[in-house]
């Protein structure tokens, strides 16, 4: 393991234990993005898988609103994107601009074109030496959080071929093909825990697992098909935190729609915090999941497009549902979803001046 600065802010990490902590900590999914003049400034020369493996563009991208946003951030996410892991299984992800795979997974039989085995460190090792190098400049001021996609999200998007609408594909999959499907996701699932525990390694301090699509699946569907490879996940990392092969890190799963499976997340998935969109009151989701996990959400991203009074309005509703009538307790404040192209970086200033306020544990 590398020697690293000490870490000078570690509320992100008490309250992903679920500690009380005197405020909500905050971040933001996508925080190092499109929204960022500095960021759009850096992709005019380079093209977007290309700063995802050139670890010192990595860098710059995670560090822009570090800088930017000194004091007010609490976590920084590094820059990559949850498509390297089947760029690493051997298929061909293209950006333009948004994600399309050119010979996707049409039949389980394709399933043979995929690499028999991953190589993590020789396939995704600029992740990592992007981590280690990020992890020495933040010197401190803030964890840093690594991160994956979640097979079934990751499966959507390598059968679909790109973002869809209907899912027409990679659901039917699972209904005309469920043992290859299962197959595949644990076998996307296994991938994903060598990336993450080469992740650790490396420097993360958190990690993420985005499931960007698990609100399209019945909660049915989603207990059958995705929730055993998340389990996958889970174990696999507590695994190598109990052997000692990587230090205990928090993990947290965002799956984005599922709200009606929170409960089935919260009590079998293995996480310690769960990411909530926007369409779930905090309380009710507090109620549901018990005192199991801590949370992160969960403010509408258009929200910051509403003006200031708008967002100081949302963010004090928001933190007294998340509080609940009582002190700041395993709560980390974060969009519902990623923040979008369009948002004036000082919007986003101010959401994070009134998390800071509103947050607070002397709040009643």
């Amino acid at each position: 393991m590398t020697d690293f600065p000490p870490l000078k802010n570690d509320l992100l990490l008490r309250a992903a234990r679920g500690e009380k902590t005197e405020r909500a900590p905050v971040w933001v999914m996508r925080q190092a993005g499109r929204y960022l003049p500095e960021f759009r400034k850096v992709r005019e020369d380079h093209e977007f898988f290309e700063i995802c493996r050139t670890p010192e563009l990595a860098k710059e991208i995670t560090l822009q609103p570090i800088r930017r946003y000194s004091g007010l951030l609490d976590g920084s996410i590094i820059f990559s994107d949850i498509l390297v892991v089947p760029q690493a299984m051997g298929m061909e992800v293209l950006m333009n601009p948004g994600p399309h795979f050119p010979d996707p997974l049409n039949t389980p039989a394709d399933i043979e074109k995929l690499s028999k085995t991953v190589d993590v460190n020789k396939e995704l090792g600029y992740v990592f030496e992007a981590i280690t190098v990020t992890r020495k400049a933040l010197n401190g001021e803030v964890p840093l959080i690594g991160f994956s996609g979640a097979p079934w999200t990751l499966f959507a998007y390598m059968v679909e071929g790109g973002g869809t609408k209907t899912f027409q594909k990679s659901k039917s999959w699972l209904f005309k093909y469920p043992q290859e499907s299962k197959d595949l996701l644990l076998r996307i699932a296994d991938v994903c825990v060598e990336y993450l525990i080469g992740q650790v390694k490396a420097g993360a301090q958190l990690l993420q697992i985005f499931d960007s699509w698990a609100g399209e699946l019945s909660p049915h569907h989603l207990e059958e098909f995705s929730l055993p490879s998340l389990q996958r996940i889970s174990e696999g990392l507590r695994k190598s935190f109990a052997s000692g092969e990587i230090p205990t890190v928090p993990l947290i799963l965002f799956p984005k729609g599922a709200n009606t499976s929170l409960a089935t997340v919260a009590s079998k998935a293995g996480y310690d915090v769960l990411g909530l969109d926007w369409c779930i009151d905090p309380a009710e989701a507090r109620q549901i999941v018990g005192d199991k996990v801590a949370l992160q959400g969960n403010m509408d991203p258009v929200m910051l497009y509403g003006g200031r009074d708008a967002i100081e309005k949302e963010v004090k509703r928001m933190s007294a549902a998340f509080r609940n009538g009582g002190p700041s307790k395993g709560w980390i404040a974060n969009l519902g979803h990623g923040i979008t192209p369009g948002v004036d970086p000082e919007d986003l200033r101010w959401f994070f001046k009134c998390v800071h306020k509103y947050s607070s544990a002397d709040q009643s």
